[in-house]
């Protein structure tokens, strides 16, 4: 894999035909990867991905992330399997907490845990191993396995994650760790610190994980509606993603201003309290240059993949072209 890698994220909120088109068209300006979200109260990453998957020939593809408690590990593991099957071992598995549980009464009382043992059941299941697999929270019983052909019983499994613990929790299983609603070259650089630290103990050689990092992105000539379209994007996560990051420091007041706006839904109120600095840390906006140098910098720090997310521009079509033809470029120069 090139230590610089780009892909495009796309939400899960369009007609499911459209998916293919704009996943081939990503394809065919040369981004590497395809990343479908799979957030709450939007449509599920699977099949949207099987659109992708019978669309494109070449890019990665995968959900960026599931979570084991809305959708079983046993689950997870067969939709995995037949998206990478779809796509001749393109695919990619992430696995994460997941935002917003609370809104279907979940309150996950060991995620690290379970996350850890969601990996291991995965991957126990994917190799159709019929031994037993111990675990307090996705335990198997052994005896039997999953009753077709698994192509390929290594697909790479990515974690979505701030957390310090869970990360090596989950080190023995991953390749790559995405920082999500970040395009902050700082917290880059802070979770390549951690893998290093860590990598060691879970015996694995640091340089074998990779850190992503993406955020809202919205390009345009136009950097200031670009911004302005972005604030509003960022509002609906930032109140969540702002406290994790150890390498930025909001006020009080501020945070506490865009998150009562969140739970009100008012996304245009929580847009007033992000300014053009903050926005810089948890978005991609402005020109084809900008959003190129900001890219840059995030692999200067030490990012394996640098990926781009909904909306992408002032609208869908203009965004891609631009990100394909301006800054995708740029950033392979």
């Amino acid at each position: 894999m090139s230590s610089r890698q780009l892909s495009i994220a796309f939400q899960t909120d369009k007609p499911l035909a459209a998916y293919g088109s704009l996943a081939a068209q990503v394809e065919t300006y040369g981004f590497d990867g395809v990343t479908v979200y799979n957030d709450m109260l939007y449509q599920p990453a699977w099949l949207p991905l099987l659109e992708i998957a019978h669309a494109t020939r070449h890019v990665r593809i995968g959900p960026a992330a599931v979570n084991p408690f809305t959708c079983h590990p046993i689950n997870l593991t067969a939709n995995a399997a037949l998206i990478d099957e779809a796509s001749n071992g393109r695919a990619y598995l992430g696995l994460a907490r997941g935002g917003w549980l609370d809104f279907v009464g979940l309150r996950p009382s060991a995620p690290v845990t379970a996350l850890a043992e969601a990996f291991a059941c995965v991957r126990h299941l994917l190799r159709q191993s019929k031994e037993p697999l111990a675990g307090s929270i996705f335990p198997l019983a052994g005896g039997d396995s999953l009753r077709w052909t698994i192509q390929n019983g290594e697909i790479p499994f990515l974690l979505g994650s701030w957390g310090e613990r869970t990360l090596a929790a989950c080190l023995p299983f991953i390749s790559e760790v995405k920082v999500g609603g970040s395009a902050n070259p700082d917290a880059a650089a802070w979770m390549r610190g951690l893998i290093d630290r860590h990598a060691a103990e879970a015996g694995r050689q640091a340089e074998e994980i990779g850190v992503v990092v993406g955020a809202v992105t919205v390009v345009d000539e136009d950097a200031a509606a670009a911004r302005a379209l972005a604030r509003r994007e960022v509002a609906l996560y930032l109140p969540i993603v702002a406290a994790l990051d150890p390498t930025v420091s909001i006020e009080p007041d501020r945070l506490a201003g865009m998150q009562a706006a969140a739970e009100r839904y008012d996304f245009d109120a929580g847009a007033r309290f992000i300014s053009d600095e903050l926005l810089a840390r948890f978005a991609f906006a402005g020109s084809p240059e900008s959003v190129a140098e900001q890219a840059a910098a995030i692999f200067a720090a030490g990012a394996s993949r640098v990926e781009f997310g909904t909306p992408h521009g002032l609208s869908a079509e203009s965004g891609l072209r631009l990100l394909g033809e301006r800054v995708l470029p740029l950033l392979r120069e």
